[in-house]
């Protein structure tokens, strides 16, 4: 034994002192799958200019359950086996590093920098906070600084091309399944072999950084506008992020800032690598995509989410619809799209409806299977409560060439989305530091995110590999879908470049009311707006637009569309109750009615909260813009109410005051069309508006000023919405 001390300190003290450039160096990792962590890997070696040789691609795994447990040794085999011609090698430096949880993040000439600075070290390894596989080894290590990492990481390490061969040589045979970090830490433990290699630990993360148990170490600082990783509990900027264990997750959300993806100024930088223009294609060539439609509740503007997939910018004849609904309400709607999609040259329309007794994840799983079978190229899974207002959406996904990636949407107004930027350990939600950011735009590119929804587009070679999985006894099937995304060792990308469309709120959707969307202006804004308002209003809103002015002071303004006035009318008419125009009305506060009409109060049908809001979001903006100088807010309205005429019952109205500041009167239907005669008359500028306009309000003041009548219907029926406004 003395001897071979003595021999080996006489090799360690005739060993010259090298010059190291960035030749010398080479990069080695093992994987046997190009999953996404893998083509992750490669990229930040490419992104700074390694040389590097990948070993074990195709080969079957070997070395056990690693997730699980231990193993690993089929790593070392392979090692040997490619590393031989090196073995005599003693100036290259083999940098080894796993690859599927690793991201190189500077360039090789700060690394061997750091390298250097190690003094005489023939092989460093990476270190951590925890001792593994075997903890009872933790007594035998060194002790080291408080803000030093005093256990061995076999993930990766650095050295001579000689030291290193014979270290992983100098056992004799290795069984695949043996941990091969048990393995380096006996040599490390070992006082004779770690003298003989000259073996350290990176005790504080100068080039290695394994995030286990340190993920609250790391911080992201800029610098000439890229983003950098800084311990700082050891105060150093580490070059290999290694996400060991747990802290996958940890990794997956520093890649999406650092190596060169994303820069706060330029912004995504990655969304331009490897991408695919389909305007290089020729139509009949792009990509055959299957769009599967998933409508498990009652959703409000179903209609409308039809519109946006039928209206993708994409050759309809190479696309296929997937249908699976759950929902007898929207029965009928869903079988006037699927022959509207089979009308205009969809590849297939397939249909699972409500009665088809089968359940979500049964259906979600039953897509991939038909894409599979069918040999798609993508499957774009949509479901109902996902708008697609941007035609656009389909191509600028596929462009991304990702495995899996989904378009932001976003709840209008809100912070709910369709993915989460982190997840507790129990597998729920939980929020990433910078979920709001990305959220308001503040931050865009692609984004490696654990958990994504209702819209995401999968890349159908990955499903020639993987099924992804759905079905869960106790987990919802976009929870389970994604868990198995990521046990497998597969991204999920967000991006939000662009606007692709929003989210709508379905929780309150009561498809019990008559018209259910007339309600939804509290829940879904948005949408009810693109529905209901017409759209002329907002220009009269600009500062030099002028109002029409039939009469004095009274102004005349196109507020909502055909469909608005097509509903209100048909929620009156179907709920019926008619006052009869008696001056008995036991629905106001005194029982008694001056002026009485024939008419049904917004209180009556459960809209009077909906229409106050109207008054004061679509009303008083109006109001403000002719009528300078009086403001109220918001606008008070205790009668609001819909009018119906007809010659057999109350065709007219004597002249009156109204008992408001200012009155509103929309047309509700069409003069000429619907009915004949008709219109109003103010007495004091024997000024009268007869050709009234569906949609469009008149606003005139109520009290002293303008007298006014209700001209006689002479034909048909008649309605009008009407407001007293601050009486």
């Amino acid at each position: 034994m003395l001897a071979q001390w003595i021999v080996l300190l006489m090799i360690l003290c005739f060993k010259s002192i090298q010059t190291i450039s960035k030749d010398d160096l080479l990069v080695v990792s093992v994987a046997t799958n190009e999953t996404d962590g893998y083509q992750r890997f490669v990229r930040s070696l490419n992104i700074y200019g390694y040389k590097y040789e990948i070993y074990g691609l195709g080969q079957v795994w070997k070395g056990g359950d690693m997730k699980n447990g231990a193993g690993g040794g089929h790593k070392i085999n392979i090692l040997r086996e490619n590393l031989v011609r090196y073995k005599n090698d003693k100036t290259k430096i083999i940098l080894f590093s796993d690859s599927y949880d690793v991201i190189f993040t500077q360039p090789p000439e700060f690394l061997l920098d750091k390298f250097r600075s190690f003094d005489s070290a023939r092989i460093i390894f990476g270190a951590e906070d925890y001792c593994w596989p075997d903890k009872n080894l933790q007594y035998d290590y060194p002790l080291v600084e408080s803000n030093e990492k005093r256990f061995l990481n076999s993930g990766g390490f650095i050295g001579y091309a000689s030291d290193i061969y014979e270290m992983i040589t100098s056992k004799e045979t290795i069984d695949d399944k043996e941990d091969d970090q048990l393995f380096y830490t006996k040599i490390f433990l070992d006082e004779y072999t770690r003298t003989k290699w000259s073996i350290v630990l990176d005790k504080r993360a100068d080039i290695f950084m394994n995030l286990n148990g340190a993920t609250d170490e790391v911080e992201l600082p800029l610098i000439n506008d890229e983003v950098y990783v800084h311990n700082s509990w050891t105060d150093s900027v580490p070059i290999v992020i290694h996400g060991n264990g747990p802290a996958k997750k940890s990794l997956n959300y520093l890649s999406n800032y650092v190596a060169r993806v994303w820069s706060p100024t330029r912004g995504c930088l990655q969304c331009k690598e490897n991408v695919i223009d389909l305007t290089k294609i020729d139509n009949e060539q792009w990509p055959m995509v299957y769009i599967a439609i998933f409508i498990e509740y009652p959703t409000p503007f179903l209609r409308e989410y039809y519109e946006k997939i039928f209206n993708l910018t994409y050759p309809k004849n190479r696309l296929g619809i997937f249908i699976h609904n759950q929902v007898e309400y929207h029965k009928n709607l869903t079988e006037k799209y699927m022959t509207q999609f089979k009308e205009n040259g969809y590849k297939f329309v397939k249909y699972f409806n409500y009665d088809d007794d089968i359940t979500e994840g049964e259906a979600r799983q039953q897509a991939i299977t038909e894409c599979q079978e069918d040999q798609c190229d993508y499957l774009f899974v949509i479901d109902s409560i996902a708008h697609l207002d941007n035609p656009e959406t389909l191509v600028k996904l596929i462009s991304l060439n990702r495995t899996i990636v989904s378009p932001m949407l976003i709840r209008t107004g809100k912070t709910w989305s369709n993915f989460w930027g982190d997840y507790t350990d129990e597998g729920f939600y939980k929020r990433s530091p910078d979920y709001v950011d990305i959220i308001n735009y503040n931050k865009t590119g692609l984004f490696n995110v654990p958990y994504i929804t209702h819209c995401y587009l999968i890349n159908g070679t990955f499903l020639k590999r993987f099924i992804p999985e759905y079905i869960h006894a106790n987990a919802d099937s976009d929870v389970k879908f994604c868990q198995s995304i990521r046990d497998a060792g597969y991204f999920m990308y967000l991006h939000n470049e662009y606007d692709y469309g929003h989210l709508i709120d379905p929780d309150s959707f009561n498809t019990s009311l008559i018209i259910p969307e007339l309600y939804e202006i509290f829940n879904n804004l948005k949408d009810w707006k693109a529905r209901y308002i017409h759209p002329d209003y907002y220009k009269t809103l600009e500062p030099n637009a002028t109002l029409q002015q039939p009469c004095p002071d009274v102004f005349w303004f196109p507020m909502v569309t055909h469909e608005f006035t097509y509903d209100l009318v048909k929620v009156m008419e179907v709920f019926n109750r008619w006052s009869g125009s008696g001056h008995n009305d036991a629905r106001l506060a005194g029982g008694y009615e001056n002026v009485p009409t024939d008419d049904v109060h917004m209180t009556q049908v459960d809209f009077n909260e909906h229409w106050l809001y109207i008054l004061k979001e679509f009303i008083q903006p109006m109001q403000q813009k002719v009528y300078t100088g009086y403001y109220n807010d918001p606008p008070k309205a205790a009668l609001n109410f819909v009018v119906r005429y007809m010659p057999e019952y109350q065709y007219k109205l004597r002249p009156h005051h109204d008992a408001s500041t200012y009155t509103i009167n929309l047309a509700l239907n069409d003069v000429e069309k619907d009915y004949e005669g008709g219109g109003c008359r103010f007495l004091r500028y024997n000024c009268s508006i007869a050709s009234t306009v569906r949609g469009w309000a008149l606003m005139h003041p109520g009290r002293l000023t303008h007298l006014h009548e209700g001209l006689p219907v002479l034909k048909g029926k008649r309605y009008i919405m009407v407001s007293f406004i601050d009486p």
